[in-house]
C-alpha cells in the first residue's frame, strides 16, 4: 500500500482551501494501490488555514525540538504538525505502508526541500515534519515530480 498526500488526489486540503490534483496519483487511490492523508488536518488544523513554513530548521530538527513551525503570523503550531505526523505514521502502520507519494516543499510532507521560513518563496535542504517521521520509519518517500519513475516497483 501506498501512502500519499490527500491534496495531489484533489482534496481541498491545502492550506488556502485548493488542492494540488495529480491525476496519475487519484488512479492509485481508485485502483486501491494507495491511502489519502492530510497531516495538517490530522493535527487539528482548519482549511483553510494560515500559511506555515518551518522555521530555523528541518522537519528533524521540529520532531527534536530544536525548531519550529511558524504561520505566517508567527503563531507556533509545532504541536499540530508533530501530531499530524504521528497520525499519518499510525495509518501508514496500521496499512503495512512502504512507500509514501508527498508534496514535494510542504512544511508536513517535502521530502529533500522544504520553504526556510522567510514566507518569501526561498527553499533549503530539508524533509518536513511527517515526511521524517515516515522516513525514520522505514518508509521510502517520493513526490508528485519523481514517483512516476519509481511506480512499478511500488505497486508489485
Amino acid at each position: 500500500m501506498i501512502l500519499v498526500s490527500a491534496c495531489l488526489c484533489g482534496v481541498k486540503c491545502k492550506y488556502n482551501g485548493d488542492d494540488n490534483y495529480c491525476v496519475d496519483i487519484e488512479k492509485l487511490v481508485k485502483e486501491n494501490k494507495a491511502i489519502i492523508v492530510c497531516p495538517e488536518q490530522l493535527g487539528g488544523m482548519a482549511t483553510p488555514r494560515k500559511c506555515s513554513e518551518i522555521c530555523g530548521g528541518s522537519g528533524e530538527d521540529v520532531l527534536s525540538k530544536k525548531c519550529r513551525v511558524i504561520d505566517n503570523e508567527m503563531e507556533d503550531v509545532s504541536q499540530n504538525f508533530i501530531k499530524g505526523a504521528e497520525e499519518a505514521l499510525k495509518i501508514a502502520k496500521l496499512y503495512n505502508v512502504k512507500y509514501a507519494i508527498l508534496k514535494s516543499k510542504s512544511p508536513s510532507c517535502g521530502y529533500g526541500e522544504i520553504y526556510d521560513g522567510s514566507f518569501k518563496g526561498n527553499k533549503v535542504r530539508g524533509n518536513g515534519v511527517t515526511a521524517e517521521l515516515l522516513h525514520r520509519n522505514g518508509i521510502k518517500i517520493f513526490n508528485e515530480l519523481n514517483f512516476i519513475e519509481h511506480l512499478n516497483n511500488m505497486v508489485k
